[in-house]
């Protein structure tokens, strides 16, 4: 889990330095421009590191699955050159689909101005800008990947099922809270993610507004990776006795 929580930790530096800096300095020097290749490397970074960490944290799942499940076989399940393997796929998905779709979207011809209505180039922003028909093929790219997104999202939902049935068999009520701690931070963080994401590119188009676009470009794109440290911190002891000392009460020692 710790190896997996350092990848996790490089993708969300990355995904938010991809869009957050850029903001901050376009409002500090009171712009709105991006160079077409710097929208370019923001799309492909973005998408590439979103949904690299979307997958891993689908394996993940598979790893509190067989730690709380079939923990006599861990070892061999999840070795440590089979950790490797899993991380390098998990980079190498999200690279492959960033590229796919970022090729896809910069060759549509931009008809309708140059101006996204959002605070970072974000795909749906940038097809509202092509011809009536050309975004089209984009469109079918982007649902083949929300059916695989859905995929790993019952996979983690089948994952989770089973690693609570196992956690209800537990005899003591200290085996069950230890098991809980271990699996919570990760489902917070999941379904933070996918929530966020979901309703950003599934929302209806009649509830759309640019208010309400950035807003939700916010909760996926910047809350996301910027909670995550704090969410799996809160396991840790000395950062509870930290912030118990912030704020007192907060905490109890168990």
């Amino acid at each position: 889990m710790c190896f997996f929580l350092l990848n996790l930790a490089l993708l969300d530096l990355g995904a938010i330095s991809c869009t957050v800096p850029k903001s901050m300095a376009n409002s500090l020097w009171d712009s709105r421009d991006i160079s077409y290749a710097g929208c370019v490397l923001q799309v492909f970074f973005f998408m590439f590191l979103i949904n690299a960490e979307y997958f891993l944290l689908t394996t993940m799942s598979y790893d509190r699955y067989i730690a709380i499940c079939r923990p006599l076989h861990y070892e061999t399940l999840l070795g440590n050159r089979v950790c490797v393997h899993l991380a390098a796929a998990v980079w190498a998905c999200g690279f492959l689909y960033a590229l796919l779709h970022t090729a896809n979207t910069f060759s549509l011809p931009l008809c309708q101005g140059n101006a996204v209505e959002q605070f970072f180039c974000e795909i749906p922003q940038i097809l509202k800008l092509s011809c009536s028909t050309s975004y089209l093929r984009e469109l079918w790219l982007i649902m083949v990947g929300t059916c695989l997104v859905f995929l790993c999202f019952v996979f983690i939902v089948v994952s989770y099922v089973q690693i609570f049935r196992a956690v209800l068999r537990i005899p003591s009520q200290q085996g069950q809270h230890k098991a809980f701690a271990t699996c919570l931070p990760h489902l917070a963080v999941v379904s933070l993610l996918t929530s966020t994401a979901f309703f950003a590119y599934l929302k209806p188009s009649s509830i759309s507004s640019p208010y309400l676009d950035l807003v939700v470009s916010v909760l996926y794109s910047v809350v996301p990776p910027a909670v995550n440290p704090l969410i799996y911190s809160l396991r840790n002891q000395e950062f509870k006795d930290a912030l118990s000392q912030l704020i007192p009460g907060c905490f109890q020692k168990q």
